[in-house]
């Protein structure tokens, strides 16, 4: 008999707090994935092209390679497995790196555990539904979007961007002109809810706007409405 059973997800865990580490392991293991984990960023780079994970989920802080060094060297072997980044740090800047780098998301220490899984599980909702069709194409000013392809032309220069960046640009261009609060993105989009402090949204694009914008400190089409959200004006 040909047995039916879905595979378990495989979730990659670059961590170098043991204590961490397990904690995340079990809960993980117990959630039903099956977890890969390793404290060193080289050893990451390695169970990443042997095993093809699933999902990344990558301290910053390691004892050989930084996170950032070990997301953009996955990030240029596969542009789309989804990598979360776990940062103690706080600044903006360096959240804004780490997108930068290839991440498609962060989260800061110290983090509900709970809140990691349900982010984790939201994004493979995401990703075993149809989200942008291949042939799904549109133009923002001199930039042209594919999201089938994840990637953005503008200038003759071909850009990939991520899961989350083809989600939130996809979102925009739905309501074109239209105001779309902060609120509404992150459910939409991450499937979370928004706290105080949460500028998962605006770090994402400021990462558009560098790939799409002629000026991306002088946005014209993807435009903040203060206090509320964004707008896209193709």
């Amino acid at each position: 008999m040909v047995s039916t059973a879905i595979p378990a997800r495989t979730i990659l865990l670059v961590e170098d707090d043991p204590a961490l580490a397990l904690g995340l392991r079990d809960t993980l293991e117990f959630e039903g994935f099956r977890v890969l984990h390793t404290d060193k960023g080289e050893q990451g780079l390695i169970l990443a092209s042997q095993n093809h994970p699933d999902c990344i989920i990558l301290d910053l802080m390691l004892p050989d390679l930084n996170g950032y060094q070990v997301c953009e060297r996955v990030r240029r072997a596969d542009e789309h497995v989804p990598i979360i980044m776990l940062t103690a740090r706080g600044q903006e800047a360096d959240k804004i790196r780490g997108l930068d780098a290839g991440a498609d998301d962060y989260v800061t220490k110290p983090f509900s555990v709970g809140e990691l899984v349900a982010r984790i599980r939201a994004l493979f909702r995401r990703g075993n539904r149809t989200l942008a069709p291949a042939s799904a194409r549109f133009e923002i000013g001199d930039a042209s979007v594919d999201l089938g392809a994840h990637a953005v032309t503008r200038g003759g220069e071909t850009t990939p961007i991520s899961f989350y960046e083809v989600e939130l640009l996809k979102l925009l261009h739905e309501r074109v002109g239209q105001p779309v609060s902060r609120d509404d993105i992150l459910d939409k989009v991450w499937g979370t809810k928004s706290t105080p402090t949460n500028r998962t949204v605006d770090n994402f694009v400021v990462k558009l706007r560098k790939k799409i914008e002629p000026q991306h400190d002088k946005p014209r089409h993807i435009l903040t409405v203060y206090g509320f959200g964004y707008k896209l004006v193709p």
